[in-house]
Protein backbone atom coordinates (compact mmCIF):
# COMPACT_ATOMS: atom_id res chain seq x y z
CA UNK A 1 0.00 0.00 0.00
CA UNK A 2 1.68 3.24 -1.09
CA UNK A 3 2.26 5.49 2.03
CA UNK A 4 -0.32 8.95 1.84
CA UNK A 5 1.88 12.10 2.14
CA UNK A 6 0.67 15.10 4.03
CA UNK A 7 -0.39 18.17 2.43
CA UNK A 8 2.39 20.62 1.42
CA UNK A 9 -0.03 23.74 2.39
CA UNK A 10 -0.88 24.38 5.96
CA UNK A 11 -4.54 24.17 7.54
CA UNK A 12 -4.29 28.13 7.59
CA UNK A 13 -3.00 28.52 4.03
CA UNK A 14 -6.38 26.07 2.63
CA UNK A 15 -8.80 28.57 4.75
CA UNK A 16 -6.78 31.26 3.05
CA UNK A 17 -6.89 30.38 -0.61
CA UNK A 18 -10.56 29.01 -0.11
CA UNK A 19 -11.14 32.85 0.92
CA UNK A 20 -9.23 33.92 -1.90
CA UNK A 21 -10.95 31.73 -4.40
CA UNK A 22 -14.37 32.31 -3.46
CA UNK A 23 -13.72 36.06 -3.44
CA UNK A 24 -11.86 36.83 -6.03
CA UNK A 25 -10.16 38.98 -4.50
CA UNK A 26 -6.70 39.29 -1.90
CA UNK A 27 -8.06 42.30 -0.37
CA UNK A 28 -11.74 40.82 0.46
CA UNK A 29 -10.01 37.71 2.24
CA UNK A 30 -7.83 39.79 3.89
CA UNK A 31 -10.69 41.68 5.78
CA UNK A 32 -12.72 38.51 6.00
CA UNK A 33 -9.87 36.62 7.60
CA UNK A 34 -8.91 39.64 9.87
CA UNK A 35 -5.42 39.41 8.36
CA UNK A 36 -3.13 41.78 6.82
CA UNK A 37 -3.17 41.92 2.92
CA UNK A 38 0.49 41.30 2.39
CA UNK A 39 0.02 38.36 4.86
CA UNK A 40 -2.56 37.01 2.98
CA UNK A 41 -0.40 37.70 -0.59
CA UNK A 42 2.51 35.46 1.46
CA UNK A 43 0.49 32.71 1.73
CA UNK A 44 -0.78 32.48 -1.74
CA UNK A 45 3.07 32.45 -3.02
CA UNK A 46 4.46 30.08 -0.61
CA UNK A 47 1.44 27.84 -1.86
CA UNK A 48 2.55 28.81 -5.41
CA UNK A 49 5.81 27.41 -4.50
CA UNK A 50 5.16 24.61 -2.91
CA UNK A 51 2.84 23.10 -5.25
CA UNK A 52 4.72 24.17 -8.25
CA UNK A 53 1.30 25.62 -9.84
CA UNK A 54 0.06 29.08 -10.36
CA UNK A 55 -2.99 29.99 -8.85
CA UNK A 56 -3.52 33.60 -9.47
CA UNK A 57 -3.19 35.23 -12.87
CA UNK A 58 -3.70 39.03 -13.49
CA UNK A 59 -6.97 40.11 -14.82
CA UNK A 60 -7.28 43.63 -15.94
CA UNK A 61 -6.70 45.63 -13.07
CA UNK A 62 -7.67 42.79 -10.72
CA UNK A 63 -7.02 38.70 -10.92
CA UNK A 64 -8.26 35.47 -11.75
CA UNK A 65 -8.76 32.51 -10.40
CA UNK A 66 -6.46 29.68 -12.58
CA UNK A 67 -7.52 26.39 -13.41
CA UNK A 68 -4.88 25.26 -10.55
CA UNK A 69 -6.22 27.44 -8.14
CA UNK A 70 -10.17 26.33 -9.04
CA UNK A 71 -8.68 22.56 -8.28
CA UNK A 72 -7.21 23.43 -5.10
CA UNK A 73 -10.35 25.35 -3.74
CA UNK A 74 -12.73 22.11 -4.73
CA UNK A 75 -9.65 19.87 -2.48
CA UNK A 76 -9.86 22.57 -0.19
CA UNK A 77 -13.50 22.16 0.12
CA UNK A 78 -13.37 18.24 0.25
CA UNK A 79 -10.63 18.54 3.58
CA UNK A 80 -12.89 21.07 5.53
CA UNK A 81 -16.07 19.28 4.64
CA UNK A 82 -14.16 15.35 6.15
CA UNK A 83 -12.94 17.30 9.35
CA UNK A 84 -16.27 18.67 9.58
CA UNK A 85 -17.81 15.14 9.24
CA UNK A 86 -15.43 13.69 11.50
CA UNK A 87 -16.26 16.57 14.42
CA UNK A 88 -20.03 15.69 13.86
CA UNK A 89 -18.93 11.94 14.43
CA UNK A 90 -16.95 12.42 17.44
CA UNK A 91 -20.14 14.66 18.82
CA UNK A 92 -22.71 11.67 17.82
CA UNK A 93 -20.73 9.63 20.40
CA UNK A 94 -21.19 11.68 22.94
CA UNK A 95 -24.89 12.70 21.65
CA UNK A 96 -25.71 16.38 20.44
CA UNK A 97 -24.18 18.01 23.47
CA UNK A 98 -22.15 20.81 21.13
CA UNK A 99 -22.21 21.72 17.89
CA UNK A 100 -23.28 25.42 15.55
CA UNK A 101 -27.03 25.59 13.70
CA UNK A 102 -26.03 27.83 11.02
CA UNK A 103 -29.56 29.11 9.20
CA UNK A 104 -30.17 31.95 6.89
CA UNK A 105 -33.67 33.12 6.02
CA UNK A 106 -35.05 35.99 3.65
CA UNK A 107 -35.87 39.46 5.27
CA UNK A 108 -39.55 38.31 5.57
CA UNK A 109 -38.53 35.79 8.13
CA UNK A 110 -37.54 38.40 10.47
CA UNK A 111 -41.07 37.86 11.83
CA UNK A 112 -41.04 34.35 12.50
CA UNK A 113 -37.43 32.21 12.47
CA UNK A 114 -36.32 33.34 15.63
CA UNK A 115 -39.27 32.09 17.52
CA UNK A 116 -38.95 28.80 15.60
CA UNK A 117 -34.95 28.99 16.45
CA UNK A 118 -35.98 29.60 20.15
CA UNK A 119 -38.14 26.28 20.68
CA UNK A 120 -35.21 24.48 19.29
CA UNK A 121 -32.37 26.34 21.76
CA UNK A 122 -34.44 25.75 24.79
CA UNK A 123 -34.18 21.54 24.41
CA UNK A 124 -30.57 22.11 22.71
CA UNK A 125 -28.90 24.70 25.41
CA UNK A 126 -24.76 23.67 24.02
CA UNK A 127 -26.08 24.18 20.37
CA UNK A 128 -24.25 27.66 19.16
CA UNK A 129 -26.98 29.16 16.81
CA UNK A 130 -25.44 31.66 14.07
CA UNK A 131 -28.77 33.08 12.28
CA UNK A 132 -28.63 35.75 9.15
CA UNK A 133 -31.21 37.24 7.76
CA UNK A 134 -30.31 38.95 4.15
CA UNK A 135 -32.34 39.00 0.80
CA UNK A 136 -32.67 36.39 -1.41
CA UNK A 137 -29.81 36.66 -3.60
CA UNK A 138 -27.73 37.58 -0.78
CA UNK A 139 -29.13 34.42 1.06
CA UNK A 140 -28.45 32.38 -1.92
CA UNK A 141 -24.56 33.04 -2.14
CA UNK A 142 -24.59 32.10 1.26
CA UNK A 143 -25.65 28.17 0.58
CA UNK A 144 -23.54 28.36 -3.03
CA UNK A 145 -20.30 29.61 -0.75
CA UNK A 146 -21.44 26.98 2.18
CA UNK A 147 -21.17 29.56 5.04
CA UNK A 148 -24.42 28.55 6.12
CA UNK A 149 -26.08 25.07 6.58
CA UNK A 150 -29.77 25.67 5.98
CA UNK A 151 -32.18 28.25 4.79
CA UNK A 152 -35.13 29.78 4.86
CA UNK A 153 -36.96 31.15 1.45
CA UNK A 154 -39.84 31.23 -0.66
CA UNK A 155 -37.99 30.86 -4.02
CA UNK A 156 -35.62 28.14 -3.73
CA UNK A 157 -32.46 28.69 -6.63
CA UNK A 158 -32.38 25.72 -9.04
CA UNK A 159 -28.27 25.63 -8.18
CA UNK A 160 -27.03 24.20 -6.36
CA UNK A 161 -29.42 21.27 -6.04
CA UNK A 162 -30.98 21.49 -2.96
CA UNK A 163 -33.49 19.43 -0.51
CA UNK A 164 -36.74 21.03 0.07
CA UNK A 165 -39.27 21.19 2.97
CA UNK A 166 -42.50 23.15 2.80
CA UNK A 167 -42.83 24.66 6.20
CA UNK A 168 -45.73 27.89 5.93
CA UNK A 169 -47.84 29.07 3.65
CA UNK A 170 -46.80 32.81 2.51
CA UNK A 171 -49.75 34.91 0.95
CA UNK A 172 -48.56 37.64 -0.62
CA UNK A 173 -51.34 40.71 -0.21
CA UNK A 174 -51.96 44.15 -1.41
CA UNK A 175 -51.94 46.63 1.12
CA UNK A 176 -52.59 50.52 0.79
CA UNK A 177 -53.05 53.21 3.43
CA UNK A 178 -56.01 53.12 6.41
CA UNK A 179 -58.58 54.31 4.88
CA UNK A 180 -58.19 53.24 0.90
CA UNK A 181 -61.04 53.87 -0.78
CA UNK A 182 -60.66 50.49 -2.22
CA UNK A 183 -60.51 48.97 1.27
CA UNK A 184 -64.40 48.93 1.14
CA UNK A 185 -64.98 47.29 -2.43
CA UNK A 186 -65.93 43.91 -2.75
CA UNK A 187 -63.24 43.14 -5.15
CA UNK A 188 -61.36 45.07 -8.09
CA UNK A 189 -60.15 43.72 -11.68
CA UNK A 190 -55.87 43.50 -11.53
CA UNK A 191 -56.46 45.86 -14.10
CA UNK A 192 -57.00 48.84 -11.63
CA UNK A 193 -53.56 49.00 -10.51
CA UNK A 194 -52.40 49.98 -14.30
CA UNK A 195 -51.49 53.38 -13.51
CA UNK A 196 -51.18 53.12 -9.55
CA UNK A 197 -47.78 54.06 -7.88
CA UNK A 198 -46.23 50.77 -6.56
CA UNK A 199 -43.67 50.81 -4.02
CA UNK A 200 -41.20 48.10 -4.14
CA UNK A 201 -38.11 45.61 -1.92
CA UNK A 202 -34.72 45.68 -3.79
CA UNK A 203 -33.99 44.32 -6.83
CA UNK A 204 -32.52 40.88 -4.92
CA UNK A 205 -35.86 40.12 -3.03
CA UNK A 206 -37.82 37.08 -3.65
CA UNK A 207 -41.03 38.83 -2.97
CA UNK A 208 -40.25 41.69 -5.35
CA UNK A 209 -39.47 39.12 -8.67
CA UNK A 210 -42.83 37.17 -7.53
CA UNK A 211 -44.49 39.82 -7.93
CA UNK A 212 -43.49 41.47 -11.04
CA UNK A 213 -43.84 37.82 -12.28
CA UNK A 214 -47.55 37.73 -11.43
CA UNK A 215 -48.36 40.86 -13.22
CA UNK A 216 -46.46 40.63 -16.06
CA UNK A 217 -48.30 37.62 -16.89
CA UNK A 218 -51.75 39.43 -16.05
CA UNK A 219 -50.33 42.11 -18.91
CA UNK A 220 -49.60 44.74 -16.73
CA UNK A 221 -46.12 46.38 -16.83
CA UNK A 222 -45.59 48.28 -13.88
CA UNK A 223 -43.51 51.42 -12.80
CA UNK A 224 -40.32 50.22 -10.55
CA UNK A 225 -39.02 53.50 -9.44
CA UNK A 226 -40.16 53.47 -6.13
CA UNK A 227 -37.48 51.10 -3.93
CA UNK A 228 -37.15 50.96 -0.53
CA UNK A 229 -34.80 48.52 1.60
CA UNK A 230 -37.19 46.75 4.29
CA UNK A 231 -40.69 45.39 4.77
CA UNK A 232 -40.78 48.33 7.55
CA UNK A 233 -39.82 51.46 5.23
CA UNK A 234 -42.06 50.28 2.75
CA UNK A 235 -44.89 50.04 5.34
CA UNK A 236 -44.20 53.42 6.87
CA UNK A 237 -44.17 54.59 3.75
CA UNK A 238 -47.75 53.03 2.35
CA UNK A 239 -49.24 54.15 5.47
CA UNK A 240 -48.12 57.71 4.82
CA UNK A 241 -49.75 57.67 1.26
CA UNK A 242 -46.63 57.49 -0.57
CA UNK A 243 -48.20 54.51 -2.78
CA UNK A 244 -49.12 50.92 -2.34
CA UNK A 245 -47.58 47.64 -2.34
CA UNK A 246 -47.57 43.71 -2.07
CA UNK A 247 -45.96 41.97 1.05
CA UNK A 248 -46.44 38.90 2.45
CA UNK A 249 -48.87 38.61 5.14
CA UNK A 250 -46.41 37.66 7.37
CA UNK A 251 -45.00 40.56 7.65
CA UNK A 252 -47.85 43.05 8.67
CA UNK A 253 -49.43 43.30 12.26
CA UNK A 254 -52.62 40.91 13.00
CA UNK A 255 -54.86 43.77 12.63
CA UNK A 256 -52.88 45.95 9.45
CA UNK A 257 -54.82 48.94 11.06
CA UNK A 258 -52.93 49.17 13.75
CA UNK A 259 -49.94 50.18 11.44
CA UNK A 260 -51.92 52.51 9.63
CA UNK A 261 -52.55 49.77 6.86
CA UNK A 262 -55.66 48.62 5.08
CA UNK A 263 -55.53 45.00 2.94
CA UNK A 264 -57.12 45.92 -0.40
CA UNK A 265 -59.44 43.13 -2.08
CA UNK A 266 -58.13 42.59 -5.96
CA UNK A 267 -58.40 40.08 -8.32
CA UNK A 268 -55.11 38.20 -8.25
CA UNK A 269 -54.52 38.90 -4.56
CA UNK A 270 -53.44 37.42 -2.35
CA UNK A 271 -50.45 35.44 -4.39
CA UNK A 272 -50.05 32.14 -2.62
CA UNK A 273 -46.76 30.80 -1.85
CA UNK A 274 -44.80 28.41 0.43
CA UNK A 275 -41.99 29.39 2.67
CA UNK A 276 -39.46 26.40 2.44
CA UNK A 277 -36.67 25.03 4.52
CA UNK A 278 -33.67 24.30 1.75
CA UNK A 279 -30.42 22.58 2.15
CA UNK A 280 -28.00 21.24 -0.23
CA UNK A 281 -27.67 17.54 -1.79
CA UNK A 282 -24.21 17.49 -2.13
CA UNK A 283 -22.48 18.26 1.32
CA UNK A 284 -23.82 16.16 4.16
CA UNK A 285 -25.50 18.37 6.48
CA UNK A 286 -23.99 18.88 10.48
CA UNK A 287 -25.30 16.99 13.37
CA UNK A 288 -26.99 20.54 14.79
CA UNK A 289 -28.64 21.14 11.21
CA UNK A 290 -30.30 17.90 10.97
CA UNK A 291 -31.44 17.77 14.64
CA UNK A 292 -32.97 21.50 13.53
CA UNK A 293 -35.07 19.50 10.52
CA UNK A 294 -36.16 16.84 12.55
CA UNK A 295 -37.28 18.97 14.75
CA UNK A 296 -39.38 21.01 12.64
CA UNK A 297 -40.74 17.64 10.73
CA UNK A 298 -42.05 16.35 14.05
CA UNK A 299 -43.72 19.89 14.61
CA UNK A 300 -45.16 20.68 11.70
CA UNK A 301 -48.32 18.25 12.24
CA UNK A 302 -49.43 20.55 14.75
CA UNK A 303 -47.41 23.86 14.10
CA UNK A 304 -48.47 27.07 14.59
CA UNK A 305 -50.52 26.17 17.60
CA UNK A 306 -50.76 27.60 20.96
CA UNK A 307 -48.16 25.56 22.77
CA UNK A 308 -45.98 24.15 19.77
CA UNK A 309 -43.00 26.28 19.55
CA UNK A 310 -44.07 27.33 16.16
CA UNK A 311 -46.51 29.74 16.47
CA UNK A 312 -47.34 31.97 13.48
CA UNK A 313 -48.75 35.46 13.18
CA UNK A 314 -52.54 35.40 12.52
CA UNK A 315 -53.58 35.22 8.63
CA UNK A 316 -56.45 37.01 8.38
CA UNK A 317 -57.75 38.18 5.32
CA UNK A 318 -60.42 40.91 4.20
CA UNK A 319 -63.93 39.70 3.85
CA UNK A 320 -66.03 42.51 1.70
CA UNK A 321 -68.30 40.01 0.50
CA UNK A 322 -70.91 42.48 1.18
CA UNK A 323 -72.02 44.51 -2.02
Amino acid sequence: MNKLRPPRISFAQMRTWEAVARLGSITAAARELHLAQPTVSSQVHEMQAALGQALLAPAGRGIRITDSGTLLREAVLDVFTRWQALEEELLALQGLKRGTLRIAGVTTTEYFIAQWISAFARTHPGIDIELAVHNRDAVVELLRSERVDLALMMRPPSFPPLHTLPVLDNPLVLIGPAGHPWAQRRRLPLSALKGQTLLWRESGSGTRQVVLEHLRANGLDPDERLTLGSNEAIKHAVAAGLGLAVLSRHALDADPAQEGLALLPMTGFPILRLWQLVWRRDRRLPLAASAWIEHLRSALPTAFQAGSGLKAPTIAMPDNSAP
